[in-house]
């Protein structure tokens, strides 16, 4: 194992979904130098079918390029995302002009990364991506305000879940990020640009419907009646509002 290399890392297991052979076989060496479980294909069909493979093992980060034979990554984020899979993916683009990212992040991509990156950037990326539950979980333990009761259900952020009457749903990263946002300004109008740069990490004059697509999944999960929600309310020309 390289120096510094997490020592926490033996258990995950990340998929690296790249068709360029020589940058696949760099990134599972390095990322196994890492101390990490690495499985390589190499088309976005495969991608798609090891993800929702659930004799296999269970995925902790999908690495995805953006252009694939069969599939592109968009397709594969949008499939994983609709089967209710919402396992970390990192994707990578080799576009740096704002569209293909922000369209990965509205079809429930975690994070990017442009090409050509660095490779310590990346492995740096990694890492955040696969601790942030953990720390998060270890920051929320103490907090009273890790579990909330909305309604007939209960967000808890320490598992990043919402447990309801029939299901407990598992949040993304960034499903958790978008509803702390807003439970922590209960009853306070959270600006379409605070959320972006608060949850997204984008340029709050960023133009996107991501945060729309993202309400509408946790009003699914959150509301009586999605089309009309009581709990996180638009605010008209202006963003969203958290009420219990």
């Amino acid at each position: 194992m390289t120096a510094g290399a997490d020592t926490t890392a033996a258990s995950a297991r990340v998929l690296v979904v790249e068709d360029d052979a020589h940058i696949a076989d760099g990134l599972r060496f390095n990322l196994e130098e890492e101390g990490y479980a690495v499985e390589v294909v190499s088309d976005g069909r495969a991608a798609v079918e090891r993800i929702s493979d659930g004799e296999a093992a269970r995925l902790d980060l999908v690495i995805l390029d953006l252009m694939l034979p069969e599939l592109s990554g968009f397709e594969v984020t949008r499939r994983t995302r609709a089967s209710g899979n919402y396992v970390t993916i990192l994707m990578l683009t080799a576009r740096d002009d704002g569209a293909d990212v922000v369209r990965g992040l509205e079809e429930g991509a975690d994070d990017y990364l442009t090409k050509p990156f660095r490779l310590d950037e990346l492995l740096a990326r990694v890492r955040v991506l696969l601790r942030r539950r953990r720390w998060d979980g270890a920051l929320e333990r103490s907090d009273p305000s890790a579990e909330v009761r909305v309604g007939t259900s209960v967000i808890r952020f320490d598992r990043f879940a919402i447990e309801t009457p029939e299901e407990t749903v598992t949040l993304t990263t960034r499903e958790a990020g978008l509803l702390r946002a807003l439970v922590d300004r209960e009853g306070e109008t959270v600006t379409r640009g605070e959320l972006l740069e608060e949850v997204w990490g984008l340029r709050p004059d960023t133009k996107t419907r991501v945060i729309d697509s993202f309400v509408v999944r946790l009003r699914k999960y959150l509301e009586r009646d999605p089309s009309d929600p009581e709990h996180i309310v638009s605010v008209r020309g202006r963003g969203y509002r958290f009420d219990r």
